[in-house]
C-alpha cells in the first residue's frame, strides 16, 4: 500500500486561507450589531495573524481554558453543570459577562451526564458517578483491549470497536458482541444470516437506549448551541477550536491498552503497536477534519498525553509516538486545518523534533515547557500558546499572578506568534486571580 500523509500538499496554504475566511465570516452567528461583528472579526484576525506568522497581530489574543471553572464561579457543582442544562447555561453566560477574553470558551467539554447514565459508560468516572459531585472527571484506566487482540484491531478497526471495545466501555452495548460484520455482505445469500442478529429483543433494547441517549444529547446541544450563538453574537467572541482528535498512540495508550499495557507493548509487541497506530491514523485525520467542517472552523484540538518528557525516551518518541502523530498533523494541514496540539506536561526534550514543519501551519499549546526555549525553536515555525501555571491561579496571590503573567508576556509577546492561555485549565482557581491574569495579559500583550 502506498504510504500517505508524508508531505504537505501544494494547495494546503490555499485551503487554509479559505477555512480562515469561512471562520472570519461568522457564518450563522446572529450578531446584535455591526460593532459586535467587527469585534468578532478583529479577534479572528488576531488569532489568524498569530497562527500564520506573516504579520504581527494587533495584540496577543487572550484565550484561557476554563473547564469547570465557570460552574465553580457561578456557585454550582460540576454535577449540576452536567445534569442541569439551564444551570450550565447560566454559569457560562456569567463567566463571559464577568471575564473579558478573546474567545468563546463554551461548555462543549462538559459532557451531559444523563446520556452517560443511559449508556452505562465505564471509561470515566464523573461527578456523582464515582467521584464527588464537587469534582471533575476521573479516567478509569484499564486494559479494554487485550494484548492478543492487536490484529483484530488492525484487520478491522470499526468491527473491533463495535464488537469488542464498545461492549466493554458501554454496559448497554453487551449485545453488540453479536453485531454482524457488515463488509462481508457482498452477495444476496449473505443478507439473512447477517441481519438476523439485529432482530433480537436484546439488540432492540440496545437501539432503544441509544435513541434515548441521542435524544438527550440533542436537547443538551440545543441549549448549549443557543448559548454559544448568544455569547458570540452579543460579545463578538469567536470559538477557538471546532473539532477534536488524538494522536494514534494515545488512542491505544489511553483508551485501549492503558498506560501499563502500552509501555509493555513497546517491548513485547512493538511491530503490532506501530501497525495499529498506522491503522488508526486516517481515522484520526477524518475525525478531526469532520468536526471542523461541522462547526465552520479550522482548528481541531489534539490533547497529547503519553509523548511527554519522562514517559518515554527520545528514541521511543521518534519510533512509536511521533511518526503517526506527524502524519495526523500533515493530513489535517492538507485538509486546510490548523491543528492545535496541547502538549500536556513538559516537551523540553521534543522541541527540535516537533519543529519540523513549514511556517504557520500548527499551534503548539504548552503546559510546563520552557517557553523561552520553545520560542527559540518551535516559535520560529509555529504559533505557541499557553503555559500560565494553573497552580498559581489556585494558590497564589493576585500580585504573584500579575508578576508571573508580566514575565511570561515579556518573553512571548515580542514579534507575535503567541496566544495567551493557561498551561492547564482554570478549575479551582481563585476568581480574583483569574481577573488579575486576564487584566495583566491584556496590559502587557502589546506587540
Amino acid at each position: 500500500m502506498k504510504e500517505r500523509f508524508l508531505e504537505i500538499g501544494p494547495d494546503a496554504e490555499e485551503k487554509q486561507e479559505k477555512r480562515f475566511n469561512i471562520w472570519l465570516s461568522g457564518g450563522n452567528i446572529p450578531f446584535v450589531d455591526e460593532k459586535a461583528k467587527a469585534a468578532y472579526q478583529e479577534r479572528v484576525t488576531m488569532v489568524k495573524d498569530a497562527v500564520q506568522l506573516k504579520k504581527k497581530p494587533l495584540r496577543v489574543p487572550i484565550c484561557p481554558s476554563p473547564a469547570f471553572f465557570p460552574a465553580e464561579y457561578a456557585g454550582i457543582t460540576p454535577y449540576d453543570a452536567m445534569y442541569d442544562y439551564d444551570a450550565l447555561v447560566r454559569a457560562w453566560q456569567k463567566f463571559h459577562d464577568d471575564f473579558e477574553t478573546d474567545s468563546y470558551n463554551g461548555p462543549g467539554l462538559i459532557v451531559p451526564g444523563k446520556p452517560l447514565d443511559i449508556l452505562d459508560f465505564r471509561l470515566y468516572k464523573w461527578p456523582g458517578r464515582g467521584v464527588a459531585k464537587e469534582r471533575g472527571y476521573q479516567f478509569a484506566e484499564a486494559e479494554y483491549m487485550k494484548q492478543d487482540e492487536y490484529m483484530d484491531l488492525i484487520d478491522d478497526p470499526t468491527a473491533f470497536f463495535l464488537n469488542v471495545y464498545f461492549p466493554r466501555i458501554f454496559g448497554i452495548m453487551e449485545p453488540f458482541k453479536a453485531f454482524p460484520m457488515l463488509p462481508a455482505v457482498n452477495e444476496i445469500p449473505l443478507i439473512p444470516p447477517t441481519f438476523a442478529a439485529l432482530g433480537s429483543d436484546a439488540m432492540k433494547g440496545v437501539f432503544d437506549k441509544l435513541y434515548s441517549a441521542g435524544q438527550e444529547i440533542l436537547g443538551w446541544r440545543a441549549k448549549v448551541g443557543k448559548l454559544g450563538m448568544h455569547v458570540m453574537g452579543s460579545k463578538g467572541l469567536p470559538g477557538l477550536s471546532g473539532g477534536f482528535t488524538k494522536a494514534p498512540f494515545d488512542v491505544i495508550g489511553d483508551s485501549l491498552r492503558g498506560t501499563k499495557g502500552v509501555m509493555l507493548d513497546m517491548f513485547r509487541c512493538p511491530d503490532e503497536l506501530k501497525e495499529a497506530c498506522e491503522r488508526l491514523t486516517p481515522l484520526m485525520i477524518k475525525g478531526g477534519a469532520a468536526g471542523c467542517r461541522a462547526t465552520g472552523h479550522l482548528m481541531p484540538f489534539i490533547p497529547l498525553h503519553k509523548g511527554a518528557d519522562g514517559f518515554m525516551s527520545d528514541e521511543q518518541f521518534e519510533t512509536f509516538y511521533w511518526p503517526t502523530l506527524k502524519k495526523v498533523i500533515i493530513g489535517l494541514i492538507n485538509e486546510g486545518m490548523v491543528p492545535v496540539l496541547f502538549a500536556e506536561g513538559s516537551y523540553n526534550q521534543r522541541l527540535d523534533v516537533i519543529s519540523d514543519f513549514p511556517e504557520g501551519k500548527v499551534v503548539w499549546w504548552f503546559d510546563r515547557t520552557d517557553m523561552a526555549r520553545a520560542k527559540e525553536t518551535v516559535g520560529k515555525v509555529a504559533c505557541i500558546m499557553g503555559n500560565f501555571p494553573a497552580a498559581l491561579l489556585c494558590a497564589a496571590s493576585p500580585d504573584d499572578v500579575r508578576a508571573h503573567c508580566r514575565k511570561l508576556m515579556e518573553i512571548m509577546s515580542p514579534g507575535g506568534g503567541y496566544i495567551f492561555s493557561t498551561g492547564a485549565s482554570l478549575e479551582e482557581a481563585k476568581p480574583e486571580n483569574v481577573k488579575a491574569m486576564i487584566e495583566t495579559a491584556r496590559k502587557y500583550g502589546k506587540i
